[in-house]
């Protein structure tokens, strides 16, 4: 079980990337039903201040001996440069052999693979940064259209705020949607995006404007068994149905149809994990209406059908976790 998570800073880390990671394991959201965990900053030479690159500085408190117990070892981006620290290096060896998993975001990678981590490893990083990353480890199969992969023991995400799907998705894969959907509700995020990079898309941190969709987007999670529909959703908000339509992809990423179906199929992988209901029933509650087209958009976002996810997920009657899925 994932409970301690120590998170390696060198100098020239980049601040949003190592935040998302503190948002998702650092924060304490026992009271919304999810784990707390032992979250440590470590650094090769604790206490000293290490450069951010904004004009500002990150002090780590542990060393890197806080590794050594690690069930997470997290590697936000930081600056590539041709030499990484050999002690941070082996310390990630060290870890990885240990059994700790590895997640690393965005340029992160480059950390993985000098310490030999990424060899016959399918992995990703920003798009940007995908050629350098196939010439310096030739070994490596470098994936850069996706968000993030995941290798069971080594996690890789693309840049920026694809370290928060990525982040999400280990939370949903060690301890199930629903508190994975919990922390996207506090971070204001899709709890699972689709598509990759190819899309180009915006942070899905939308802005919070006075004509956010936000209270719109809330309402509609409270009443997926409804019908919605852009002309009815345009008339809540009071704008044309082509502007709606044209704020909606800008806030979400997708359009409304895809957005509430992804949403509704959240919805019954949480019922289906917590509950015994029946697959018409949670059909009728998500909004789908008959267990045939749930069984179509859940194998669409999932992969798998309702049935088989409920059956490696399903703690509704011991009250424990799910399998890890590693």
């Amino acid at each position: 079980m994932l409970r301690t998570v120590s998170v390696v800073v060198i100098d020239g880390i980049a601040p949003f990337e190592f935040g998302v990671v503190c948002e998702v394991f650092g924060i304490d959201r026992t009271e919304d039903g999810v784990p707390a965990f032992d979250f440590r900053v470590c650094g090769e030479r604790p206490g000293e201040p290490l450069a951010m690159g904004v004009g500002a500085q990150l002090i780590p408190e542990y060393g890197l001996e806080a590794l050594r117990d690690a069930d997470l070892v997290a590697v936000p981006a930081a600056r590539i440069r041709d030499e990484y620290p050999p002690e941070v290096l082996r310390a990630l060896a060290d870890a990885h052999e240990r059994g700790a998993t590895m997640l690393s975001v965005c340029s992160g990678v480059f950390l993985l693979g000098a310490a030999g981590l990424l060899e016959g490893r399918r992995c990703t990083s920003h798009w940007r940064y995908a050629a350098q990353v196939a010439e310096r480890f030739p070994g490596a199969r470098i994936d850069p259209d996706v968000l993030f992969v995941d290798e069971g023991d080594i996690i890789t995400s693309a840049g920026t705020a694809a370290g928060i799907d990525t982040c999400l998705h280990l939370i949903r894969r060690e301890f199930g949607s629903a508190a994975a959907t919990a922390i996207a509700r506090r971070m204001v995020v899709a709890p699972q995006r689709e598509g990759g990079q190819r899309q180009f898309v915006a942070a899905p941190v939308p802005e919070q404007t006075a004509d956010s969709l936000q209270p719109l987007l809330a309402w509609m999670l409270d009443h997926l068994d409804a019908d919605h529909t852009v002309p009815s959703l345009a008339e809540r908000t009071r704008v044309s149905e082509r502007t709606f339509a044209r704020r909606f992809v800008a806030e979400t990423g997708t359009t409304p149809h895809r957005w509430l179906s992804t949403q509704r199929v959240l919805h019954a992988r949480s019922l289906l994990e917590q509950t015994d209901l029946g697959i018409e029933h949670i059909a009728r509650v998500c909004g789908f209406g008959t267990a045939a087209l749930l069984r179509h958009h859940f194998r669409q976002v999932v992969g798998v059908t309702p049935a088989d996810y409920r059956r490696a997920f399903s703690h509704a009657e011991s009250g424990q976790p799910s399998a890890s899925g590693r």
